[in-house]
């Protein structure tokens, strides 16, 4: 859950964008680029997560959230905030369905119901406190602080992710299973 807090509201995205002079009108293109990036790449990752290592292509994802933030704290043009976005959204490709399929690994067959229903909850939960964390940093530090921040938490999450995977990595692996 500590790499959920590095993801607050996409609304955060809209509102850099709109400091580096997106003109308001504009700003759901935001969101539509975001989207678009995703899209575009939900194949390819898809495919790459049957090939490798789980941990390996989380590690990737967080390194792009990593650099989706550090280009949005200092973004001051929208073309910059943009390419932040964009990020963000490859960020969210190589994640998202990368998070349910290790749900689906670790649950029980007759509990992944619930074990989906269980990290939805989380997921939210978490998502609003950082979400909140990151408007409190916004007021009263700058955008910038909102970004460093998530950046900071993501290589923290980052570090777990590795620590974790020396422990899981003198374990017996199952060649059945990407690790």
């Amino acid at each position: 859950m500590i790499f959920t807090l590095a993801r607050f509201a996409e609304a955060f995205l809209m509102l850099r964008a709109q400091q580096g002079g997106l003109p308001i009108a504009w700003t759901p293109l935001v969101l539509v680029a975001m989207n678009l990036v995703y899209a575009v790449s939900a194949y390819p990752f898809g495919r790459l997560a049957d090939r490798v290592s789980r941990n390996a292509l989380l590690a990737l994802g967080l390194g792009v959230l990593v650099v989706a933030d550090l280009v949005l704290a200092r973004a001051d043009s929208w073309g910059l905030a943009l390419f932040g976005v964009g990020l963000w959204g490859l960020h969210l490709d190589i994640t998202q369905g990368l998070l349910s399929v290790l749900i689906v690994d670790a649950a029980p067959g007759e509990l992944r119901g619930t074990a989906f229903g269980i990290f939805a909850l989380l997921t939210g939960v978490t998502m609003l406190v950082a979400s909140a964390l990151a408007g409190l940093l916004w007021d009263r530090f700058g955008a910038a602080a909102t970004f460093h921040a998530g950046a900071l938490i993501c290589v923290l999450a980052l570090a777990i992710l590795l620590i974790r995977r020396g422990r899981v990595a003198a374990q017996p692996i199952d060649r059945e299973r990407p690790q």
